[in-house]
């Protein structure tokens, strides 16, 4: 499991850093998407609010929205997916992050699972399906 890390139930990773978080997908959700073919984000500059969708997963198997961890405004967006969807595959904590959002309201931050807690769940989550 990644260091330093919040989670989301939707299997989105949070690394947070001052009033910048990093957004990407977990191991777990990658491996059970299986191959990604394409990877659409918001532009920067975008808004977004917690809980809605800020663009969308296309694997081998299912299209899946992504919804925002977090509230606030989008800095960066990992361009290299363009090109190499597949890094969301080999490296989801690290090369396979999907943008940064400026958090407008940190606190928020407070709702989101510990690495542990999400190992919990996601240990557990097969019976839910």
């Amino acid at each position: 499991m990644a260091e330093n890390l919040k989670f989301t139930e939707d299997h989105l990773w949070v690394r947070v850093s001052g009033k910048r978080v990093q957004v990407g997908i977990s191991d777990y959700f990658q491996d059970e998407l299986g191959e990604i073919l394409t990877v659409e984000l918001p532009d920067v500059g975008d808004v977004v609010e917690r809980g809605e969708s800020f663009g969308e997963i296309e694997s081998v198997t299912t299209v899946t929205d992504l919804l925002a961890p977090v509230s606030g405004t989008i800095s960066a967006t990992n361009g290299d997916l363009d090109d190499t969807p597949s890094l969301v595959n080999e490296d989801p904590y690290h090369e396979g992050w999907l943008l940064e959002i400026e958090l407008s309201d940190k606190t928020e931050l407070e709702e989101l699972m510990e690495p542990d807690e999400y190992e919990d769940m996601t240990a557990g989550g097969a019976e839910e399906e």
